[in-house]
């Protein structure tokens, strides 16, 4: 353990990997701000804060697994003329979650819940269970390219757990103010959602070898998220314009 403290490749390596994990927690945010943005307000920091620990520790698990993960690209069975494993499947569950979560979401927003009440407060304990439980399932899916790629990039466990660890810690530090972000401004929630249907598509896809970059998809987001925001500023301006001036 010295060793690592001492060594600078592993303090370079700590960094990129941090900083990977941050970036490609993206997708995970903005579906934990879906699913937490359903809850009251007083159980939705700890929907939050539950949900992403408890991704931690299944990120944390498979990393820690990588004999056991090593199994999971042996063909399991064959579909339309592919031979699809364990991560090819769970690939395609969780991009055709994403992409019924994320439709129903939409739906939600634009036309309005179908149900008035859809919190009941009775069964309030179970919501904010069901929802962190959905964040760490969902989060073991988007990890497993991200966990089998820290394997490649750095070969020092203790360096990747760290990595693991900031990033969550970082994650819960803002993901609360991303979250209501998209709230308050209802084109951003849309766009974030429509981000999500990307990423399902491309799960999907992953899922019988058709490898779409996710950089592509990063790039989209963040120029229409940029365009969006300044559009919201001339909005905002606009209003300034025409309120009445207070005597």
């Amino acid at each position: 353990m010295q060793s690592l403290l001492l060594d600078p490749s592993a303090w370079l390596a700590l960094a990129t990997l941090t900083t990977l994990e941050v970036v490609l927690g993206v997708d995970n945010i903005v579906f934990l701000s879906m699913l937490v943005g359903r809850l009251p307000a007083e159980q939705q920091r700890l929907a939050r804060l539950g949900g992403l620990a408890l991704a931690m520790l299944t990120r944390v698990g498979l990393l820690l697994s990588v004999t056991w993960l090593t199994t999971l690209v042996d063909p399991l069975l064959t579909l339309f003329d592919r031979s699809l494993s364990v991560r090819d499947l769970a690939l395609l569950g969780g991009g055709l979650f994403l992409l019924w979560k994320s439709v129903l979401e939409i739906h939600a927003t634009v036309e309005g819940p179908v149900e008035s009440a859809a919190v009941r407060p009775a069964s309030g304990n179970h919501r904010v269970a069901l929802v962190m439980l959905q964040i760490a399932l969902v989060d073991i899916v988007f990890s497993l390219d991200s966990v089998f790629t820290a394997i490649g990039f750095a070969q020092q466990t203790p360096v990747m757990v760290v990595a693991i660890v900031l990033s969550m810690i970082f994650m819960m530090a803002v993901c609360g103010q991303i979250g209501a972000f998209i709230e308050r401004h209802k084109t951003v929630k849309v766009l974030a959602l429509a981000f999500l249907i990307l990423v399902g598509v491309t799960l999907i896809a992953d899922a019988f070898s058709v490898h779409i970059p996710k950089g592509y998809l990063y790039f989209a987001m963040a120029f229409a998220i940029v365009v969006e925001l300044v559009n919201l500023r001339v909005r905002e301006r606009a209003s300034d314009r025409t309120r009445p001036n207070q005597p």
